[in-house]
């Protein structure tokens, strides 16, 4: 799939993913500007319309391939609690790296695991991504916690990588492989459904 056409939008158990509206500004602004959220990550938007004006960029990147900035929306509401952003590297590679970030409220809701599978199976199989990087600062142990549980490798650790408010910080590159993560995801089946689980290896096995 091609970036060119309409942003895709990726349902899931409990929650979507769809791309950015202008009228998400507040609403993301509201959530993603509060202290427990935006403590280790880089500095947010500082008002509704500087969340206008990112979204405007974002919605204007991804005709150009190499980016998406999805709004993850539970079911039940209708506007975002937090935003995925996929960016394909430079050079023809087929590497991409992530970014998430979700309101404080939906923390351990269950939002984060399914959100992030949504996201993984669009860079994997509809991007044709073959290595998808994400960096989280070393503080960070919820994002740390966040990746390894969607089955991300902790491989390196980068001195000084990120800066907050003055202060430097190491952060850790997570990497996921797309043939690591097609097999998590037939373990996964196997367990949900173990009486389908060869029947469905072997049509994935069958694909072209």
């Amino acid at each position: 799939m091609s970036l060119n056409e309409d942003a895709p939008t990726l349902k899931g158990a409990g929650v979507m993913l769809r791309e950015l509206r202008l009228s998400d500004a507040a609403t993301l602004f509201t959530l993603l500007t509060d202290e427990q959220v935006a403590k280790f990550i880089s500095p947010p938007p500082s008002s509704p319309q500087g969340y206008e004006r990112f979204i405007e960029w974002a919605i204007g990147a991804r005709p150009k391939g190499r980016y998406i900035c999805f709004g993850v929306v539970p079911e039940g509401l209708t506007e975002p609690v937090g935003i995925f952003q996929l960016r394909r590297l430079p050079g023809g590679s087929n590497v991409a790296e992530w970014g998430f970030v979700i309101g404080h409220a939906f923390w351990g809701t269950g939002v984060f695991p399914e959100a992030a599978r949504l996201l993984l199976e669009f860079a994997f199989e509809v991007m044709g991504v073959y290595r998808l990087e994400a960096r989280a600062s070393v503080p960070n142990g919820r994002g740390q916690g966040a990746l390894a549980k969607v089955g991300a490798f902790h491989e390196v650790r980068m001195r000084e990588s990120f800066t907050r408010h003055g202060q430097r910080y190491d952060q850790v590159m997570w990497s996921i492989l797309a043939d690591e993560w097609r097999q998590s995801e037939r373990d996964r089946r196997e367990h949900r459904n173990p009486g389908r689980a060869d029947d469905q290896d072997g049509k994935e096995r069958a694909r072209p």
